[in-house]
Formats: C-alpha cells, sequence, structure tokens
C-alpha cells in the first residue's frame, strides 16, 4: 500500500523566517525539493556523507558542520568479505576544528561544493552526471588519494524527508541509495580500482536534540534481475510520523510510512541482523556482517558512539506496486549510533 505521508512536489523552504520549521516542510519527496538556508547557531547540524563500496573495499568521506565544530573524517576498509576474517587494512583519519573553521557545506543539497581544507582536503563537486568525490590526507600507510564520480541516473529517484520532532528540533535527510560509482583510491604504493563501484549519500540538515540513538542501514546492487537500493532508518523517527524507510527498484521509489523492527543483539553486533515490517511483508530481510567498525569519542559534553557493520542483506522486500524482489547477498551496512552533541 502507498504510504501515509505526506508528498512533497514543489520546491519548499524548511524553516520559517525566524528559524522555526515550517510546515508545509514535513513530508518526502523523490527528488531534493527542499531550500534547507537556515538562520540561528547553536543546534544546527549540517553534513555530507559518502561512502563508495565494492565487493572487498569501501571508503567513506564526512564533511560536518555543528555550529561550534568542524569534523573532516576519511574511512577506508579492504575486507574480503568474509567473516572471521582480519581486514587487510583499515584506518580511520579524523580531524576536528572549533566553530566549524575550514569546512564549507552548501545552504541546500545541489546548490554549491562541499569544500574541507587542512590535514584532511576535500572538495565534492556537481558535475554533468553525477557527483566529483576529491579527497586526500596524509595516513601511517603513506598519502592517501581519492578521485571518485557516482553517478546519478537520469529519472533515478532518491528518498528525501523531513522528521519533526517539534518546530525547533527537525531534520532534513537526503539518503540516495543505488548510484553507480567508480574511480581510483591510492594509499601509499598501491591503488584501489573503485570500477563497479556502488555510492550511497546521507546528506543532512537540521536541529538535533542534545542526545540521540539511530540505526540506519543501506544496500546498493544487482538482485533478482533488478538495480536495487536498500534504505533503512530506527529509532530517531519514532513517534514522528514519518520515516526514511525505502526501496529503490530500478530507479523508482517506494517510500515506506512504516517504522522497522530492528532485531539485533547490541551486544553480538556480529550476530546477524533481523529487519522486518510487523504485520506485513513489505520488508523481510537479514543481514549478516562479516566486520564491525567501531568508533568511540567521549570527551564529555560531546559523545560519538558509532557501530557500524559491513555485510550482505539477503531475504524479500515488496514495491509498492507489489512486485517482490528477492534480496540474495546484496552488500550493505548496518549501524548504531549514540550521539550527544
Amino acid at each position: 500500500m502507498p504510504t501515509h505521508e505526506p508528498e512533497i512536489t514543489t520546491p519548499v523552504d524548511l524553516t520559517t523566517p525566524a528559524g522555526t520549521l515550517a510546515p508545509e516542510a514535513i513530508g518526502w519527496s523523490r527528488t531534493p525539493l527542499h531550500r534547507t538556508a537556515m538562520t540561528g547557531w547553536g543546534r544546527t547540524k549540517r553534513w555530507e556523507y559518502w561512502l563508495v563500496s565494492t565487493p572487498t573495499h569501501h571508503i567513506a568521506i564526512t564533511v560536518a558542520d555543528i555550529d561550534y565544530l568542524a569534523l573532516t573524517s576519511v574511512y577506508l576498509l579492504d575486507h574480503p568479505g568474509t567473516p572471521g576474517h582480519t581486514p587487510k587494512v583499515e584506518l580511520t583519519r579524523t580531524v576536528l576544528r572549533p566553530l566549524g573553521q575550514g569546512v564549507h557545506l552548501p545552504p541546500s543539497l545541489g546548490s554549491g561544493p562541499v569544500g574541507a581544507l587542512g590535514p584532511i582536503r576535500a572538495r565534492i563537486t556537481d558535475e554533468p552526471g553525477g557527483t566529483r568525490l576529491r579527497f586526500s590526507c596524509a595516513t601511517e600507510h603513506g598519502p592517501l588519494n581519492a578521485d571518485l564520480f557516482v553517478e546519478l541516473p537520469q529519472n533515478h529517484q532518491t528518498m528525501s524527508v523531513v522528521i519533526p520532532w517539534s518546530p525547533t528540533r527537525f531534520q532534513y535527510t537526503s539518503k540516495h541509495t543505488a548510484r553507480p560509482a567508480s574511480g581510483t583510491v591510492r594509499l601509499g604504493e598501491h591503488t584501489y580500482d573503485f570500477t563497479d563501484a556502488w555510492g550511497v549519500l546521507d546528506h543532512g540538515r537540521g536541529r538535533w536534540p542534545y542526545d540521540t540513538h539511530w540505526n540506519w542501514g543501506a544496500a546498493s546492487g544487482h538482485t533478482d534481475h533488478h538495480t536495487v537500493g536498500l534504505q533503512f532508518g530506527g529509532q530517531w523517527t519514532q513517534g514522528t510520523g514519518l520515516t526514511e524507510n525505502a526501496l529503490c527498484v530500478d530507479g523508482h521509489l517506494t517510500k515506506i510510512g512504516q517504522e522497522l523492527a530492528w532485531d539485533y543483539d547490541p551486544e553480538d553486533l556480529l550476530a546477524p541482523w533481523h529487519l522486518h515490517t510487523p504485520g506485513s511483508d513489505q520488508v523481510d530481510v537479514v543481514f549478516t556482517p562479516f566486520h564491525e567498525r567501531a568508533d568511540l569519542t567521549d570527551i564529555g559534553v560531546i559523545v560519538n558512539d558509532t557501530h557500524q557493520c559491513f555485510g550482505h542483506y539477503q531475504g524479500t522486500v515488496r514495491t509498492d506496486e507489489g512486485t517482490t524482489i528477492q534480496v540474495d547477498h546484496l552488500p550493505g551496512f548496518a549501524e548504531q549510533v549514540h550521539m550527544r552533541w
């Protein structure tokens, strides 16, 4: 059944002139339509997170401004993709700078380049047909340089939604899955080939509560003779009347208005996770991890406790047209996050 959530089909401002959430902005869209320039300071969070993956190697770039702090981070994982194996390479490089120094984020998605200066240099630009990701930094394995291109195929739909906690606490997120990607990453003397890769985007603009928990999972690839993207969220949207759950099948978006059940063991994150829509067969998948990335930052008033697992999805999903898709060993990730920020 189609979602009950209101669909936005024309451009709209995220906030009022006073900086509160505009009521007409609450809803979701198949392409980014929200204008997200925000006035004020203190609880505003803005970021771009890109993950580009192949079956054996993954690289992510984060550029964020949370008003009182700027963050730029690079993560690289080279892993055989089977449980119990040790990564060939796993590295994280993060730079924090006060008061948003060194990063530039445009007001809205697609309204300009993303940039970062300092120990991690990054430039993310829209080009004809997609988005170019270029970034570099020094690491313990030698210099890292990335040049990647994430395609946006014509008529490819993406999931954008406003989550309204209150007039002063809200989040606009644009989540993109199943975007073909290619390019290279050079680490020291080794070059990683990202031919036939997939790109995932998490674009965020909003004003957050201080203490938040969330789950997020995504996957992209070919399965059951279709190109499939899975976009799943949990915890942080409960009680708001909207979700960030969606399927992208051959470029067409199915918005899922129902909260997912996330059945997993938080004490054993490498055990299988069961994600499903209670009382419905729209989503019924098992995520089997092969690697856990744990990232803990605790500096008193700021806590980032992230556990991101890489693995594969297996099961079934159903589009809003009634087509059941067999999900077979679809590569992706699932995460558990606690933030105090």
